[in-house]
């Protein structure tokens, strides 16, 4: 089973970083703003910015934490380097996961 780390934003590019094993699951929930007293809803992180596949959950809860541990300047960083104008990337990647 495939894992994703992935970050996800919102328009004052706030960023959240998760794991999941179903990433177009994960991010239909956080746009949809499934979970009433989420963080993610309460400040609308509504496009997905960055994401890598990990090929254990052990190997991408390692990941998320390591992310989770840097500074924003670098969170940015790694999105940037991937995703410079910090597009929705779920508008493309769908097609690859669907």
């Amino acid at each position: 089973m495939k894992h994703h780390v992935y970050i996800i934003s919102n328009r004052n590019r706030t960023v959240y970083v998760g794991l999941t094993n179903d990433l177009v699951r994960r991010v239909d929930q956080h746009k949809k703003g499934t979970f009433e007293n989420a963080f993610t809803r309460r400040y609308n992180f509504d496009r997905l910015v960055y994401f890598e596949e990990a090929t254990t959950r052990s190997a991408a809860a390692k990941r998320e934490k390591q992310i989770k541990g840097w500074t924003y300047a670098k969170k940015v960083a790694l999105i940037e380097s991937v995703n410079p104008q910090w597009r929705d990337l779920k508008i493309t990647w769908r097609d690859i996961f669907l």
